[in-house]
């Protein structure tokens, strides 16, 4: 490089600092080298000599060097073998590579860019071209360094996503513990029949919910509901719901009131308008719910029961056929003063009645048909030999096969209550 290099490049105040702070020289020659490291020192830059591609390597690996300005032909490791050992090196930083050549030939300018050169520059080196070509390096890291950083702060962004929710699914799995933990018992044997019951959420935790409970030594309830939405809110306001139906007594459950002889069950509509009632004044939630509610004689098999927005809840005859009851009815928690209609039936000694969430009557077909109730009388009527748990799981599997999958679009829940007469005296 001749001496108007150094004297072109002090003048030259528009060089950024922030790209390229660093310069290493290379260069068997340590005439050239120094001639070019003044003339980047007087433009502020720090600089690093090596007279060999093996001294300029070890210099990469020791120090921070932004920009390698490396002369082509150099006994020992030349500069394209320098340029691929510098590629190598297990280093996060980019360092922009500049060759100086002697050499114009294409196919020569073609192996230094397949081995890692950035740029060229022609012996003897034009003062303006270097300073354009540092330049052009500066941009270039500039704009790697700042991809960088955004890249560190991506990372470290989804870093600290991927602990939030670790920590989350952490919660989420505990609460889905705490929310089945609400049915703990799922077979309650009786002397005149047996309740199982099934609960499925699609996710961690799920709207829906099922239970029973004893009113007195003659009389149990059975219920289903199923919280619009799904995930934390519908979950937390399904505990809050089953909250309203749990207890044996007056002041714990809203479906028992204090009569002259003892605990009886309040009609099965006026539960389900208490229920409406407290969601809409006390609750407060855009949330509603659809419930199913029975009130059983064990004695008697009469059974009365309020639709409320659920799936239609249905009986299994002895000879398999199925029966659906109910006219739909509101939903509770939408809309204030809905009123609720009563349905009462009588069940015979093997017969059974069955509370399912929209989970089973809407599951969906591998072509998007809904189930509907229509298949699932198919379903247990197939299944007509089958009790309690039984029953329920190979519904379960039913579903799915039905589905195409196990994992359900929406939370699936069961109540069964399965009549054997009244007891012995």
């Amino acid at each position: 490089m001749n001496a108007s290099v150094a004297n072109s490049l002090p003048g030259n105040p528009v060089l950024p600092r922030h790209g390229i702070r660093t310069v290493l020289v290379v260069d068997d020659s340590r005439a050239q080298r120094h001639l070019v490291a003044s003339g980047l020192r007087a433009c502020g830059f720090d600089v690093l000599q090596a007279a060999s591609g093996d001294e300029a390597l070890t210099l990469c690996q020791r120090a921070h060097v932004d920009l390698v300005l490396s002369d082509w032909m150099m006994p020992g490791m030349d500069g394209i073998e320098f340029c691929r050992a510098l590629r190598a090196l297990d280093d996060d930083r980019y360092v922009y590579f500049i060759l100086l050549t002697s050499n114009s030939d294409k196919a020569a300018v073609a192996q230094g860019l397949e081995v890692g050169a950035d740029d060229f520059l022609a012996k003897p080196v034009d003062p303006g071209e270097l300073r354009a070509r540092i330049k052009a390096g500066e941009r270039l890291l500039t704009m790697e360094r700042e991809l960088r950083a955004k890249n560190r702060l991506l990372s470290d962004t989804l870093a600290k996503l991927r602990n939030l929710y670790e920590a989350l699914d952490r919660d989420l799995i505990e609460a889905r513990k705490l929310q089945q933990s609400i049915l703990r018992e799922r077979d309650h044997a009786f002397d005149s029949g047996h309740v199982s019951m099934l609960l499925r959420p699609s996710g961690h935790i799920g709207g829906d919910m099922v239970g029973c409970f004893a009113i007195n030594a003659q009389q149990m309830g059975l219920y289903s509901f199923d919280v619009s939405g799904h995930g934390v809110a519908s979950a937390l306001m399904t505990a809050r719901l089953a909250g309203l139906l749990s207890g044996a007594s007056a002041d714990q459950n809203i479906a028992i009131v204090r009569g002259a002889g003892g605990m009886v069950g309040r009609a099965p509509s006026q539960v389900a308008a208490a229920m409406n009632r407290l969601m809409l004044s006390e609750i407060q939630t855009e949330r509603y719910a659809t419930l199913a509610y029975a009130e059983l004689d064990l004695t008697t098999g009469i059974i009365r029961l309020v639709q409320a927005g659920h799936p239609h809840p249905l009986v299994q005859h002895r000879d398999g056929s199925i029966s659906f009851l109910g006219d739909g009815g509101l939903p509770v928690g939408l809309i204030d003063d809905a009123e609720y209609e009563d349905c009462e039936i009588r069940l015979n000694p093997g017969e059974r009645l069955l509370l399912v969430s929209d989970g089973v009557t809407e599951c969906p077909g591998p072509c998007g048909e809904q189930l509907g109730h229509s298949g699932l009388g198919r379903i247990l009527s197939d299944l007509r030999r089958l009790r309690g748990n039984t029953l329920l799981e190979a519904l379960m599997w039913e579903l799915s096969r039905w589905s195409g999958s196990e994992d359900f679009p929406d939370d699936v829940s069961c109540a069964l209550f399965e009549y054997d007469g009244p007891p012995a005296l």
